[in-house]
């Protein structure tokens, strides 16, 4: 009988009748729930759209499309969306893959109107609007391509067994593995060329990723494994980055690229510009500088950073519908990234060829991905109201390379940053980049407890790796 607010609360939970008008509500939610899910299945009246890639692009166009009139199928190889960025601090065990990844199923468990399925697309069959994947047949009257890029060896595919690239969470711990493997190998080898192979480090390929790569491999034997040894030392190793360009990083403006580099300097990174490597072997990576110039460098960890090529189902669409694809595997599409004579499919992210109005290409970082996402989002929706869509502009919000603890280099424009500024710029945009609160975090915690320990709690090796 108390009055007000909370007495209306305490004679609903106290009273039998209002138990049971609670209990009535939450019937008819979980009904109308179901009846939503039901309408939002394909062949129920609503337009069908299938989006292959649960990566950044793939995501963004999803989520844009809750609560319009449409019924969607997001395809994956896994089921998990992941932050790629940050999958160097994984392959050097500074993060674990679950630090940096979400379930699909959890991020789109609100959105009523998307069914995950965890499948890998086998075929497309365009004049049928088909997606044959697993065993599958999954109709469309739109679909999205968003499958994202892989390693490109320029013609040496051979070369990946010994010089795996870094794309998956999978990659990420076969490098982590092979990084691990040989400081515990060179601790009980007795040969001393054998140690000094083992720990020379040898990373392909001077962009983000391998500027990144580099410095986080530096910091883990200079800072993190020495007083864990007791045979060898672990700072003596040999982080080697090769690029055939002339600086470090460059699509950024040269300052930046000095900066970077003169950051791997003092980490003790041996950077190798106007190299190229001509070959890749278990013991040793071949290099060729200049015309004449060769060397051997004898090396048990070869990490590729060098390039990426487009997923082998762009170029079969391609062949179905008559687009041109690029050098890179990339398919070339339309101004609303269409096909051309096929305005519902779309190719977005790191599969697209998009130039902007200059005739330069835009690149393929995650940005780009997002905003192509929600772009054919809204190009759907235009379609489905009857109204053309407009053509895809990209605003460019700069880019941003880390080269270890406190130091970082960041292009936004008009503005640019570099050092330990640079470096909390580039904390920030990746922790608010990241899918799940939850994420963001973990990630934070843990860069934390790095920043100020120089620890890497995540190098676990598994007993399948022992060698007798």
């Amino acid at each position: 009988h108390k009055p007000g607010l909370r007495g209306l609360v305490t004679r609903m939970v106290f009273n039998s009748a209002g138990l049971r008008a609670l209990f009535k509500f939450r019937a008819i939610a979980t009904r109308c729930a179901v009846r939503e899910m039901a309408r939002a299945q394909p062949g129920a009246g609503r337009s069908r759209v299938v989006v292959v890639g649960g990566g950044f692009g793939g995501l963004a166009a999803v989520q844009s499309l809750n609560k319009k009139p449409v019924a969607i199928s997001l395809l994956d190889r896994t089921n998990h969306h992941l932050f790629q960025p940050l999958l160097y601090q994984v392959a050097t065990g500074a993060l674990s893959p679950a630090n940096i990844a979400a379930p699909l199923r959890g991020l789109l468990r609100r959105q009523q109107n998307v069914r995950v399925i965890f499948a890998e697309v086998d075929e497309i069959r365009v004049h049928d609007q088909i997606v044959r994947a697993d065993g599958l047949s999954i109709p469309f009257d739109y679909l999205v391509l968003a499958t994202g890029a892989r390693h490109h060896y320029f013609g040496h595919d051979q070369w990946e067994r010994d010089a795996p690239g870094l794309k998956t969470v999978d990659d990420a711990l076969s490098i982590r593995e092979r990084v691990l493997s040989a400081f515990e190998r060179a601790e009980v080898e007795t040969d001393s060329e054998t140690v000094r192979a083992l720990l020379t480090f040898v990373v392909v390929g001077a962009g983000p990723t391998g500027v990144e790569l580099a410095g986080a491999l530096a910091e883990l034997a200079r800072e993190t494994l020495p007083r864990e040894f007791r045979t060898m030392d672990p700072a003596s190793a040999r982080i080697i980055l090769v690029e055939g360009e002339e600086r470090v990083l460059p699509p950024y403006p040269a300052s930046l690229s000095k900066r970077a580099e003169e950051a791997l300097d003092r980490l003790g990174v041996e950077v190798r510009l106007g190299s190229f490597v001509t070959d890749i072997s278990d013991r040793s990576v071949e290099l060729r500088t200049g015309s004449e110039g060769r060397e051997s460098v004898p090396a048990r960890t070869v990490v590729w950073a060098a390039g990426v090529l487009g997923s082998p189902l762009g170029r079969s669409l391609a062949e179905q519908t008559g687009a041109e694809v690029d050098r890179a595997g990339r398919v070339v599409v339309e101004s609303d990234l269409s096909l051309p004579r096929h305005p519902n499919i779309f190719v977005i992210g790191d599969l697209a060829h998009v130039e902007n109005p200059d005739g330069t290409l835009v690149p393929g970082i995650a940005p780009v991905a997002m905003s192509e996402g929600a772009f054919v989002a809204r190009a759907i929706k235009r379609r489905i109201d009857g109204r053309p869509p407009d053509a895809f502009r990209y605003k460019d919000r700069g880019k941003m390379a880390t080269i270890g603890r406190g130091a970082a280099v960041a292009d936004l424009g008009r503005i640019r940053l570099s050092g330990s500024i640079g470096w909390l710029v580039w904390l920030g945009v990746h922790l608010l980049a990241m899918a799940r609160f939850e994420n963001r975090l973990l990630v934070f915690t843990q860069w934390a407890w790095t920043y100020w320990t120089r620890g890497r709690s995540a190098r676990l090796l598994s007993a399948r790796l022992r060698r007798p």
